[in-house]
């Protein structure tokens, strides 16, 4: 797989109808934080609340090597690794990164698919003609420019299809690039187990291998037909296709958010509907701030109760007319709360705002309203908070006695 990869400097395989890129930041939360924390670079490091119920968010090459991995329970991960580095997550930053990075693929490209705030796939495909390169020219571009803007290191995958891409990220990992040729996806496919298709999680890996499976190259060989008989239709035609390199599933730009939401876990299960109120309060002014930074407004708030047994309720209520502010959204928040989650000892919470507009229509006015104008001055906050920092301005309720 060596001569895949493309060294610095050096010339890349033939990339000649390879339009697919993917493109994957190296422990991006990590990343994100160190930029400012540089005496922190070779030593293991996780993204984490770091309480007794957090989970690791991210972890650093170094601590990777013990064995700490994304989503692993902190206390296990401090286990493994007793000298491990803690830091907590930067509200906002990884978000603000994210746009910063999924601009510059836009700039190069209108097809561009995150998959998530740290990966996309791109079709330069209709690109390269305009800017005169070739899609691992592209792909070059990318991560010099994601390294002198950002602060941290991509990796990239250049091939035919999406997930070829996709697997030559992974194996381009940490800050290189590799380029599969059209004509050798095959040749590049077959080595590798099945688990490496699309779609192969732990109990199908364990089908397939029963039936004697154990390479990409085993699945291809085999008939379509057998491979319907003991996987089913869907799936067998599915892996069959992978595994001879087929894969007609075109680069979907972005689509409109559906929902904003926030929640949160509690490090002790709480029982008082007061405490949960406050972080109701909380949880919904980063929800409505969220809101009016991408110019959305939302007609249903529903809120997520998860209690110390693991149980977990949604409920949600419509609004006469869409909105943005935290303090509606805080309103009908508590009240669902009070009508519909029984009570108990309360291990996460969560709010939600759905059916997302852009609020073109205008502002539902309410001359009648007794109330003062909630929208202005949480309008005036963000004002705030964006010149002074996100603690700037909170509500009475939120600040320590020592603030008060």
């Amino acid at each position: 797989m060596a001569r895949y990869r493309v060294a610095p400097g050096a010339p890349a395989p033939d990339d000649t109808g390879c339009a697919i890129l993917h493109v994957d930041m190296d422990a991006f939360f990590v990343a994100c934080e160190l930029r400012t924390r540089p005496e922190l670079v070779n030593l293991p490091v996780v993204v984490s609340g770091g309480g007794p119920r957090s989970v690791v968010a991210a972890a650093s090459y170094p601590a990777r090597r013990f064995g700490v991995r994304s989503a692993m329970p902190f206390a296990t991960a401090k286990r493994l690794c007793p000298r491990l580095v803690c830091i907590q997550p930067t509200p906002g930053l990884y978000g603000e990164v994210s746009r910063g990075v999924m601009g510059i693929f836009r700039e190069l490209t209108p097809l561009v698919e995150p998959l998530s705030l740290d990966e996309a796939f791109l079709d330069v495909g209709g690109a390269l003609r305009r800017l005169g390169a070739t899609p691992a020219q592209l792909g070059a571009r990318i991560r010099e420019r994601v390294s002198a803007e950002h602060g941290i290191t991509c990796s990239v995958g250049v091939a035919k299809v999406k997930f070829v891409a996709k697997l030559a990220s992974g194996m381009a990992k940490p800050d290189g690039m590799v380029v599969v040729p059209a004509a050798e996806t095959v040749a590049f496919l077959h080595p590798l187990p099945v688990s490496a298709l699309w779609g192969v999680g732990k109990r199908t890996e364990e089908l397939v291998q029963r039936h004697g499976w154990h390479t990409i190259a085993d699945v291809a060989a085999a008939s379509p037909a057998r491979l319907r008989r003991a996987l089913g239709r869907a799936v067998g035609e599915h892996l069959w296709a992978l595994a001879n390199g087929h894969d007609d599933r075109a680069v979907v730009p972005e689509s409109a958010e559906k929902s904003i939401g926030a929640e949160h876990t509690f490090d002790v299960d709480v029982f008082s509907r007061a405490e949960l109120g406050l972080e109701l309060l909380r949880l919904s002014e980063r929800v409505g701030a969220t809101l009016r930074s991408r110019g959305l407004r939302g007609r249903t708030v529903s809120i997520k109760v998860r209690f110390g047994d693991f149980r977990t309720i949604t409920r949600a209520r419509t609004l006469s007319a869409a909105t943005d502010v935290a303090r509606e959204i805080h309103r009908t928040a508590v009240d669902l709360l009070a009508e519909h989650a029984p009570t108990g000892p309360v291990r996460l919470i969560g709010v939600r705002v759905e059916s997302l507009d852009t609020g073109e229509d205008g502002e539902q006015l309410a001359f009648a309203s007794p109330e003062p104008r909630w929208r202005d001055a949480e309008l005036a906050a963000d004002v705030a908070r964006s010149r002074f920092g996100s603690t700037a301005i909170r509500p009475a309720s939120l600040l320590s006695p020592k603030e008060e």
